[in-house]
């Protein structure tokens, strides 16, 4: 099926994150925490802990680190309890945005999400008031001038829900997100190097945003992911850089 041009807005979120190498260790490091704590320190028995200690490599943490904070969060050593919260609200033009956070102190994060949105020109909205607008899934991203036909045969045969062709050329392989981690096996053993992976909340509609709007936009994201306790944000506005 065909999708949305979102290539140049995946590439300027990959270039975001490459300058916040610093912020993107300590994200990494409590997703450690929590993914250890909510299932256990065994990497074979615990599929989120193993996507985390992945990013953690990719971003050349050492491997004492990893440990240490595995130990933290499954009891041998003290640290941070932390706990997972969710903001749903709107950006420029009624754009949905999606604030997923960990934090020791909810009163603060929710005082420094609320005070973003409020003065970057959004609205901070209820639990659900935006969600439905997303699909939980796996989602690993290919290059234009990838073979769609070579993607599409190995991703379909090892269980992937579907293969969207985006305008710009980028393919889109979709997953439920427990075969996210087969599915991206098995297109790595193909020589398919995919340019983003991970379990992700995938906007099912854009909004298009383009000049004054689009840089509201971008600069209201900007904030709020700059946030310390904010991990990931989502939306659906297709920004026209």
């Amino acid at each position: 099926m065909a999708g949305h041009s979102k290539w140049a807005n995946i590439q300027h979120r990959k270039g975001r994150q490459d300058e916040k190498r610093g912020k993107v260790w300590t994200r990494i490091t409590r997703e450690i925490i929590v993914a250890a704590r909510a299932g256990g320190g065994d990497i074979n028995m615990n599929p989120r802990l193993r996507l985390a200690i992945e990013k953690a490599k990719a971003v050349n943490m050492p491997a004492d680190n990893i440990k240490r904070n595995v130990d933290k969060a499954t009891g041998n050593l003290d640290g941070v309890t932390y706990e997972e919260i969710r903001y749903e609200g709107y950006g420029i033009g009624g754009a949905a945005i999606i604030v997923d956070c960990m934090t020791d102190n909810r009163v603060r994060t929710v005082a420094e999400v609320r005070h973003a949105f409020s003065k970057f020109g959004g609205n901070l909205g209820t639990e659900g008031s935006v969600a439905f607008q997303f699909k939980h899934c796996g989602q690993l991203v290919f290059a234009p001038g990838t073979s769609e036909d070579k993607v599409m045969e190995v991703a379909l045969e090892a269980g992937a829900e579907d293969v969207v062709s985006d305008d710009d050329g980028a393919i889109e392989v979709l997953t439920a997100p427990g075969d996210f981690e087969a599915v991206k096996a098995a297109l790595e053993a193909a020589g398919l190097k995919p340019e983003i992976a991970e379990v992700t909340m995938r906007a099912e509609n854009t909004i298009e945003l383009s000049g004054d709007d689009g840089a509201r936009m971008q600069k209201l994201l900007d904030v709020i992911e700059d946030l310390d306790d904010v991990q990931e944000v989502y939306h659906n506005a297709s920004i026209d850089q």
